[in-house]
Formats: structure tokens, C-alpha cells, sequence
């Protein structure tokens, strides 16, 4: 015999007339065979499914439509067997009145069954399979939003679930059809609680039911008999039927604010779908029907029937015998927290409990709004205990940040404030609109956090380029210096073996260019990293320019190069006057003295007409003036020397400048056949370009050869023959390089693709194979 469990009672609640007692005369009835069926793809919370079906292909009852598109989602069956007509927007259940996408199946009359597959002994399976074959059976929950049931019961490993809770409240006037399933499915209810239990492995099992059902009470302590589970019934009052309210009437613990009930070890389900899942796992049957109460005073034979999901509301009020004269409203649920449709050509969906036909008299319109007069009477009904009044003020003034200090997404929308309110403010409106609203501003916050972190990666990426490819330019530049010394060395390996005097080594070294200090070349880095995120950035404004984000990041990144650039310019100044050289006292030292800075001079005047732009103000033009006037008296301080004109030989310069074409025509032909290496087309062009550019080359020679000029007065270009390796090494190279930058413009247009980040890394790497391979055979060659 079970014992008795204390009843709780819950912040206040109110007590509207039932008018339950209409709809439950006739059983549980089913209605005609529909010949069209509307099926939404998205019936629950979540992503929307996607169809696996086409226009035109044939189905058969519980075949699969549609397939989970996520985690939280939920597949999508075949009510009946038919052909499937339409895939696209359709007439769908909601306040808005918007439509959403469907799929739209003609019935063929026969009804036909596809293979199923029915479990015979379920506690044979391991819980992670029962919430596979819950999933592919696309269950949701039936008595609120439609979360989908197996993630529901996911519970996580720190969230043990010791309590399992049955909801038979069925709290909403006019509503009664979790009432007539536990009536006339009872059995069904409890085998679908049983495999809960196996998979939850709960220490106790609660079916609350309220004392206003006492045929629902009775049939299923009949079917219970002595299994592990207790039927608790309690006092009538609304909403006792919400999941945290109904936790506290049967436990007495209180779901945290923003919490769920996993989160004290608590899973609520309802009667639907306790049926839902014995017909999936028991008969193995998806879900494609639902028990709906149709009631209201413009049906003449309210009653609840079993819909197949899909069918259009109209078929159903005319199964109920509608009165078109008499309907004044038709809501979907029930008068406290149901909505009111737009269209009788929406079909009925997974969550579709009650169909309310009302007359005038019935559902009358509300009446017009009043200031509130702070009775306080909002504040005593409202079962999550909150403050109706002050969230009213705060979503009319749209002051969201107070909104959620005072728990606004711990409302309910039950809808009891409305209910009691004497001024008639439509105050779950007011909440329901603040929650959307605040839902859009997060998303959008989201958005914008996803971008700027996408922003900063891409920065990133950009840096350690710029820094590979300094490190390359280091490398390749003490290559060359090393193979310099070497050449210097022999030079004066030589000399020395000759008796010739020897170089001025000292003279040499001291006249090498100065490099960048490792701070400098940082802050180039730097600076060339910002000037390219600002390319991109304006590049993307330019093709989207509604785009407030984009218009925010143009002057954050135009000050950023304008830093980094200042900070490189000092520094690069700073050096060149530590590191200039004294003036020499020779004439020709005097002379490239004068050069340098007439060439200083002429820097700073562009600099300056730079920054004044296109509008100076009277000082950039006082300076700018001032810096002619000093570009001037250097160029006249700078020695006039008369440099003679050197005789040219017109053969040998057109003879050169057809070298150079044919040159440029070559290396055309081999940067196409690098990006199209298998096109023989291109491979025949750069064969026929380099045998006209070796025909120029001879022509050079022989006009070098026949030329009347002196030798001294011309100069002489001595042209290497291009062996086959060189040539080889030089198209391997062409070909890499071309690979490298096709893999760098592909990751600009996905900066966070990994794979093509990898095939950026690979042809990077091939890049610096090829160089590295050409630069050591010309080493050799040098040499040699």
C-alpha cells in the first residue's frame, strides 16, 4: 500500500471556471483520414529539421521526412502514406500568423504501414540506445514548449536523477487531454513511465494529478497496482500544472532562478509523451499522433480525438461540427495561455493540446487598458513569486538590465496577473514582447563577440605571416651575404697569391648597409599588419556598408596604423642619425653630403603635402612653403657636373628592347602555366616564348658584335645561357608560389577553416623547398 506524500502549496495561484465537463462526453474519438497533411519543420525548440525527401517521391506511414538538424531538434514522420506534393512555406500555428516551412503530403487513401521495429525486451537495451531510438522517433515534450525528450533526459554526470514526475495536472480551463488519455491509455502511460525508469534509474516516481479528475485518478492507480511508482493527488488550483510548480507541490524544493529541475536531480515529463514513448519503443511507431481536446461553444460535439499530426484545423472543428455564424475566436490551447490563430488551414503540431472555438459571449474582446492603480493583486497570483507591477514598468520603459535583475525569464506567462489585474493590462504581452526583445540583443551581442574574436585570429594569422616572412628575408639576406664574404674571400686569396695589393676589407665592411635593429623590424611587422587589416576591413565595408560593426572597426584600425606607422618612422629615424656618417672632406664625399640631404629635404616636403592633403590650414601651408624654399637652396648648393652623352648604337638598343618583351612575354607564359600546369596549351606557349626569347639574345650579341661604337663608349651584357635545371628549378618555383597564394586567398574568404589553414601550411612549405632548391643550385653555380 503506498504511503501518503505531503502536499505543498505554491505562491499564489487563482481559480477560473473549468468548463472542462464538454469535451469529455464522447471518449477519445478519431477523426476522418485527411486527404492533405501540413508538416511544419519546425515543431519544438531548436533547429529546424531537415526533409529527406523530395517533391514527387512516395512515402509510407512512419517513414522519415525529416531528420534532426542538431542536438536540440527533432525528426519528422509520415502520418499516413501518401506522395509528397510541396516542400516550402506553409499556413503554421502561431500568434504572429507567419508561415513556415513544410512538407506538404497527399494522403492515398490506403493507410500503408512501412517496416517497423518493435523492441521485445527493452531492459535488454543500455539507456544511450532507449534515447536513440526516443530521438529517431522525433519525440518532444507535448504539454509545453516541445523540448525535445531525449535531450531532456540527458541528464549530466554531476546531475543525478533521483526523482521522476509524471505531469497529469492538466491545469488550463477547457482542456482535457492529458485528462481522456489517462482515462482510456492508462496502460500505455505506465508501460512509457516503466522505460523512463530503466533508462533514469530514479529512486521514486510521483503521477500528480489534481483532485478535479477523479475517472483520470482511478484508472491509473489501476494500472499502477503495485509498481514502483506513486499516483499523488492534490487540490485544484491553477497553474499547479507548470514544471517548477508542480516540483514544489509534490517535493516541497524549489527550482533555482534560471536553474532547471536537472539541476536538484529532477526530470518532469508529461502524459503525451509517456504514450509517445511506449508507441516508439514498445510497438516501434514514430510519433505522428496526439491526443487534442476540441472545445468551445461554436462546436456542436466538443470532444477530444486522436489527430495524426499534420491535419489541417479546419478538418478537425468540422469533425466537431462547427458553427461558422458562432465563431468569434479560435485559440490554440487554452484561454489563459493559449493564442489566438490567424488561419484555419494551419495544421495541428506536436504541442498541439487544445483547439478553443469560442463565441462572442465566450471569449470576449478585453477590454481597453488602464493606468495601474498599485493594488498589488498581480503580485499575490503570480506563482513564481515576482513583482508583476515593477517588470510592467521596466518593459515599458525597455530597461532590460533591470528586467533581468528582477528574474524576468522566471515568468511562466501563465498569464494569472492578466487575469485578476482591474485595470486590464495586457501585462503577459508586455513580458512576452521584453523577452524577445532581450533574446535578440543577446544573439546580436553574440554575433558581434563571434566577429570581433574571428577579427582578432584573423589579426593574428596577419602577424605571424609578416614574421615568417621578415624571417625569410633574414635568412635569405645572410645567404647572400655569406656567399658575398666568400666571393671577397677568394678576391683576396688572389690578390695575395698574385702580389696584388689586397682589398680595403675594413673599407668594404664599413660601407655595408645598415639593417633594421630587432625592435624595428617589429614595429614594421606591426605596422604592415594594420595596414592590411585595414584593407580588408574597408574592402568588406565597401560590399556591405549597413554594417554598423564594420563602420565601428574603420577608426579604431585607422588609428592603429597611423600608430604603429609613427612608432616605426621614430624609430627609423632615431637609427639613421645615430648611425650617419661623418662628413668627408673629399669633393666627391661634399657632393653625395649635398645629395643625401637635398634628397632629406625633398622627403620631408612630400611628407608634409601628404598630411595637408587636398584643404592645408595656413601653417601646413607656411611649412610646406618654407620646405621648397630649403628643397631649393639645397638643389642649387648641389655641384653642376656635365656628364657626357655616351654614343648609343641604335642596333643594340633595339635589339635589347626586344630582348626585354620577349623576356616579359616568357615570364607571363610561365606564371599561367604555374596556375594551369595541366593545360598543354600553356606549356607549348612557354616553349615557343623561350625560344623566342633565346633568338633575341643572339640578335644582342651579334649587334654588340657589328657595332661600329668603341667598346669603352657601350656597355656589354654577357648572356648566360639558361641550362635545363636552371630553367626546371625556376617553373618548380613559379608553380609553388602560384599554390601558395591560391591557399592564401582561399583562407582570407574562411579565416577559420582548419583545413585550408593546413594546405596554406603545406604549400608555404613547398614554397620554401622550391627556393631553397633554386638558391643552392645557383650558389653552385656561382661556385663552380
Amino acid at each position: 500500500m503506498e504511503q501518503p506524500i505531503r502536499i505543498w502549496d505554491i505562491h499564489g495561484g487563482i481559480h477560473p471556471e473549468e468548463n472542462k465537463h464538454q469535451s469529455v462526453q464522447r471518449g477519445l474519438e478519431t477523426p476522418p483520414l485527411p486527404k492533405r497533411l501540413i508538416l511544419p519543420l519546425l515543431q519544438h525548440i531548436g533547429a529546424r529539421s531537415e526533409p529527406v525527401v523530395a517533391v514527387g517521391d512516395s512515402v509510407l506511414k512512419g517513414q522519415m521526412l525529416a531528420e534532426a538538424s542538431g542536438m536540440v531538434s527533432s525528426a519528422l514522420h509520415a502520418p499516413t502514406s501518401g506522395t509528397v506534393t510541396a516542400i516550402g512555406p506553409a499556413a503554421f500555428p502561431h500568434a504572429s500568423g507567419l508561415e513556415e516551412w513544410a512538407i506538404t503530403l497527399e494522403s492515398d487513401g490506403r493507410d500503408q504501414w512501412t517496416t517497423l521495429q518493435p523492441i521485445v525486451d527493452y531492459r535488454q537495451l543500455e539507456a544511450p540506445s532507449l534515447l536513440e531510438i526516443i530521438r529517431t522517433a522525433g519525440i518532444s515534450g507535448m504539454g509545453g514548449a516541445g523540448f525535445p525528450t531525449s535531450v531532456k533526459l540527458k541528464a549530466r554526470p554531476e546531475q543525478k536523477i533521483h526523482t521522476l514526475i509524471i505531469n497529469g495536472t492538466e491545469c488550463e480551463p477547457y482542456i482535457t487531454a492529458d485528462d481522456t488519455a489517462m482515462r482510456y491509455r492508462a496502460p500505455e502511460v505506465v508501460s512509457g513511465i516503466e522505460i523512463l525508469m530503466h533508462i533514469l534509474k530514479p529512486d521514486e516516481v510521483l503521477i500528480g494529478i489534481e483532485d478535479n479528475k477523479p475517472e483520470a485518478l482511478e484508472a491509473m492507480r489501476r494500472a499502477v497496482g503495485d509498481k514502483a511508482m506513486q499516483v499523488v493527488s492534490f487540490p485544484t488550483k491553477y497553474p499547479s500544472g507548470g514544471e517548477k510548480q508542480l516540483i514544489q507541490i509534490l517535493t516541497g524544493k524549489e527550482v533555482p532562478s534560471g536553474g532547471l529541475p536537472a539541476d536538484i536531480g529532477m526530470v518532469c515529463q508529461n502524459i503525451g509523451t509517456m504514450i509517445a514513448i511506449h508507441d516508439a519503443v514498445i510497438l516501434g511507431q514514430p510519433l505522428i499522433s496526439r491526443v487534442t481536446t476540441l472545445t468551445g461553444a461554436a462546436l456542436s460535439r466538443p470532444t477530444n480525438v486522436l489527430a495524426l499530426i499534420g491535419t489541417p484545423i479546419r478538418d478537425l472543428l468540422e469533425f466537431a461540427g462547427v458553427q461558422p455564424d458562432k465563431l468569434y475566436r479560435l485559440v490554440m490551447g487554452g484561454p489563459m495561455m493559449g493564442f489566438t490563430l490567424q488561419s484555419l488551414d494551419a495544421p495541428v503540431i506536436k504541442t498541439s493540446n487544445c483547439l478553443l472555438a469560442g463565441t462572442r459571449d465566450e471569449l470576449p474582446p478585453p477590454p481597453a487598458a488602464q493606468p495601474c492603480i498599485r493594488c498589488g493583486l498581480c503580485s499575490e497570483v503570480c506563482p513564481a513569486a515576482l513583482l508583476p507591477q515593477q517588470l510592467h514598468w521596466f518593459a515599458m520603459g525597455k530597461d532590460y538590465d533591470q528586467l533581468k535583475r528582477l528574474n524576468l525569464f522566471d515568468c511562466i506567462e501563465c498569464g494569472a496577473c492578466s487575469y485578476v489585474c482591474p485595470s486590464s493590462i495586457p501585462l503577459v504581452q508586455y513580458y512576452r514582447a521584453s523577452k524577445a526583445e532581450i533574446r535578440a540583443l543577446d544573439l546580436q551581442q553574440h554575433k558581434a563577440d563571434h566577429s570581433k574574436q574571428r577579427f582578432e585570429h584573423r589579426l593574428q594569422r596577419l602577424e605571424r605571416e609578416a614574421e615568417q616572412k621578415e624571417l625569410e628575408r633574414q635568412a635569405r639576406a645572410e645567404k647572400a651575404a655569406r656567399m658575398k664574404a666568400a666571393k671577397e674571400q677568394q678576391a683576396v686569396n688572389a690578390a695575395s697569391v698574385s702580389g696584388e695589393e689586397q682589398p680595403d676589407v675594413a673599407r668594404l665592411e664599413a660601407n655595408k648597409p645598415t639593417g633594421l635593429t630587432a625592435d624595428q623590424k617589429q614595429l614594421k611587422i606591426a605596422a604592415a599588419t594594420a595596414q592590411m587589416a585595414l584593407k580588408k576591413a574597408r574592402k568588406q565595408l565597401a560590399s556591405n556598408p549597413d554594417s554598423d560593426e564594420l563602420k565601428a572597426q574603420i577608426p579604431e584600425l585607422e588609428n592603429a596604423c597611423e600608430q604603429t606607422q609613427r612608432a616605426y618612422d621614430e624609430a627609423l629615424g632615431e637609427t639613421s642619425v645615430k648611425t650617419a656618417p661623418p662628413p668627408s672632406s673629399g669633393a666627391d664625399d661634399e657632393a653625395k653630403r649635398l645629395k643625401i640631404e637635398a634628397a632629406m629635404i625633398r622627403a620631408s616636403l612630400k611628407k608634409a603635402e601628404r598630411a595637408a592633403g587636398e584643404s592645408p590650414t595656413e601653417e601646413q601651408q607656411k611649412e610646406i612653403h618654407a620646405l621648397r624654399e630649403q628643397v631649393a637652396t639645397a638643389e642649387a648648393r648641389l655641384p653642376q657636373v656635365d656628364t657626357p652623352k655616351k654614343p648609343v648604337d641604335e642596333n643594340i638598343k633595339k635589339a635589347k628592347l626586344d630582348a626585354a618583351m620577349a623576356k616579359a612575354e616568357l615570364k607571363k607564359a610561365e606564371r599561367s602555366l604555374a596556375e594551369n600546369p595541366s593545360d598543354p596549351s600553356l606549356q607549348a606557349g612557354v616553349e615557343g616564348a623561350r625560344s623566342k626569347l633565346n633568338d633575341a639574345l643572339q640578335k644582342v650579341e651579334q649587334s654588340e658584335a657589328n657595332s661600329t661604337v668603341p667598346p669603352p663608349a657601350r656597355e656589354r651584357v654577357d648572356k648566360k645561357p639558361i641550362d635545363d635545371t636552371t630553367r626546371q628549378l625556376k617553373t618548380d618555383m613559379a608553380m609553388a608560389k602560384a599554390a601558395f597564394r591560391k591557399a592564401e586567398r582561399a583562407l582570407q574568404d574562411g579565416p577559420d577553416n582548419q583545413q585550408l589553414e593546413a594546405e596554406l601550411t603545406e604549400a608555404r612549405k613547398a614554397l620554401d623547398s622550391a627556393a631553397k632548391a633554386f638558391a643552392d643550385h645557383m650558389a653552385s653555380k656561382e661556385t663552380d
